[in-house]
């Protein structure tokens, strides 16, 4: 892979870790056991046993915990602390031929990662506030179904999977922005005196 496709990548994956940031560790690690995808040094860790085994329960835990509404949100604050670094790793890991860590991909990867959490736990603390739950088992399993679905992609075309995700959330964002707008209009306004 060239430099600008090994960017590419690193920008998705610190993109991706921001939502599902042990999903991401799990499917890196997996593609790299199975041989899809030729790890650098720095993530070869990603295709050990252990980190196979506890991201990929810890991706399961989060699976239940991110559908039920309240537990969400909680859930999202606590993993502010695991998504941005996993993020930050996982961009600069992409672009390091010889496991050495560049500070200025560390510190976009984790910007990445962080404008990612944001939105995702933006878009929840606002459907929190519908009544049902189902929004947030449609919101999560989309989530779910973008992670896998853009990881896939990667293997074979990391700047359409990059794109794709740049437009998906892009969306996300309008949608988010909108029902705060509704929200907000249906607020009862304090009485002035």
């Amino acid at each position: 892979m060239s430099e600008a496709h090994l960017f590419a990548a690193g920008v998705l994956l610190a993109w991706l870790a921001g939502v599902r940031a042990y999903l991401t560790v799990f499917g890196v690690g997996l593609a790299g056991l199975f041989g899809w995808l030729e790890l650098p040094p720095a993530l070869d860790a990603a295709a050990s046993p252990w980190v196979l085994g506890v991201s990929g329960v810890l991706a399961l835990v989060e699976f239940f915990a991110d559908k039920i509404p309240g537990v969400d949100s909680g859930w999202d604050l606590l993993q502010t602390l695991a998504r941005v670094p996993a993020g930050a790793f996982l961009a600069a890991a992409t672009l390091s031929p010889d496991g050495e860590l560049g500070a200025g991909m560390l510190a976009t990867g984790a910007g990445v990662a962080f404008a990612s959490h944001a939105l995702k736990a933006g878009g929840r603390l606002l459907l929190n506030a519908s009544p049902e739950p189902v929004s947030n088992v449609a919101a999560s399993t989309t989530e779910d179904v973008v992670t896998l679905g853009a990881l896939s992609l990667a293997l074979v075309s990391p700047w359409l999977a990059l794109a794709l995700v740049a437009a998906f959330a892009l969306q996300c964002a309008v949608a988010i922005w909108w029902l705060w707008r509704r929200l907000s209009r249906r607020a009862p306004r304090p009485a002035r005196g």
